[in-house]
């Protein structure tokens, strides 16, 4: 009996041995993964993309630094994340070779309102207060804390006059996104239901305050982007109560149809609406940035020169489309105008905003200043 005791703990301290030795054997056949690589690149609208690589890694786990989550699986060699909140964040790669075993990598990114689509530019062209030839007869700066008495909200979606403004927008206009920041009027157009609609915006005019024939107008402005995304800086004519459009006349000084696509987001339009003799006619010029520029990167001033005779549309002072306005029928741009200032969300030009459409989108505008020919 003694006997068979000793064989069974004998057998027993055999196969712990052999298990520890297994154990031994396994741990040093675990190799780590080398060489983890990992390139960060910022996209538009706080998309972040990741690419990595490592030898010898069975799988990759990806962090991105927001609140407490833990470094999630990544499929393949690559992770992209959208970030909402301005902010510095660490993106964590660890390259496994067993779910304990890994080598990882950090990079710090820096999350700007700018990079989020909520941030204005910090650069651009600026124009003189001055010009030969030409007086400052009316601007506004934008530096107080309270919008001037010069301007006026239009409200609503345009109904039951002229509903979605006679284009079939999107938006519902609201004051609340309108509001003067660091010596900017800045319209804000949000994705939110508002007066059954699925988006809202601002837009303002000087109508019944601020008229203006003839001269030159500038207005430095930040524009947003995307699908379905439509800044307008613009006139009307002074007696659209009384004749109606277009015989009243429209005068777009800047006009933006947000996208992806070439001649969206880096193109602007400058445009006339008449009556031509009893039919509606208009014409349009557009200034294309290259070398994959945006209007939304910088500040730009959009301008035009206006007489008797001639209309000239600029950007940054250099013309790029000009109309001969001395025909009879186009009489209506011999006569008053009023300014506009709004951004539309959708319509029959640009189209609905779509999955690559980040909200919100901002149109800032730094001045308008409005210059009377000597």
């Amino acid at each position: 009996m003694l006997t068979k005791i000793y064989h069974t703990i004998g057998v027993l301290f055999m196969l712990m041995s052999a298990s520890s030795c297994t154990q031994e054997d396994a741990e040093q056949q675990i190799v780590l993964p080398t060489n983890l690589e990992v390139n960060v690149e910022i996209a538009e609208n706080g998309v972040v993309n990741v690419n990595f690589s490592a030898d010898k890694a069975n799988f990759y786990r990806v962090g991105f630094g927001v609140d407490s989550q833990l470094p999630a699986l990544a499929t393949g060699g690559q992770a992209t994340y959208r970030y909402t909140e301005p902010g510095e964040y660490i993106i964590t790669v660890q390259a496994h070779s067993t779910e304990a075993d890994f080598i990882k990598a950090e990079e710090q990114v820096l999350i700007t309102e700018q990079i989020l689509g909520i941030g204005l530019p910090t650069t651009g062209f600026e124009s003189p207060l001055e010009y030969e030839g030409y007086t400052l007869s009316w601007n506004d700066e934008f530096n107080s804390e309270t919008l001037s008495s010069d301007w006026v909200f239009e409200l609503g979606d345009g109904c039951p006059g002229i509903c979605g403004w006679g284009n079939n927008e999107l938006q519902f206009y609201r004051r609340e996104n309108t509001e003067l920041r660091d010596g900017n009027l800045v319209i804000t157009a949000k994705q939110e239901s508002m007066g059954g609609k699925n988006y809202t915006s601002s837009r303002l005019k000087t109508q019944g305050k601020q008229e203006f024939q003839y001269g030159r107008i500038d207005i430095r402005a930040a524009l947003p982007k995307g699908q379905g995304i439509w800044p307008a800086l613009w006139m009307l004519g002074a007696n659209i109560s009384e004749i109606s459009w277009p015989a009243s006349g429209e005068i777009d000084i800047m006009e933006m149809i947000g996208g992806d696509a070439s001649g969206r987001d880096n193109s602007v339009h400058g445009t006339l609406h008449w009556d031509n003799n009893g039919n509606y006619a208009y014409e349009t010029g557009t200034k294309t940035l290259s070398g994959g520029a945006k209007y939304a990167d910088n500040f730009h001033v959009y301008s035009i020169i206006w007489d008797e005779t001639t209309i000239t549309w600029l950007v940054d002072n250099e013309a790029f489309h000009e109309m001969d306005i001395s025909a009879a029928a186009m009489d209506e741009f011999r006569k008053p105008f009023f300014l506009l200032i709004n951004l539309a969300v959708g319509g029959n030009w640009p189209g609905s905003p779509d999955n690559s459409t980040v909200f919100p989108q901002q149109l800032a505008v730094d001045y308008v200043r409005v210059f009377e020919k000597d």
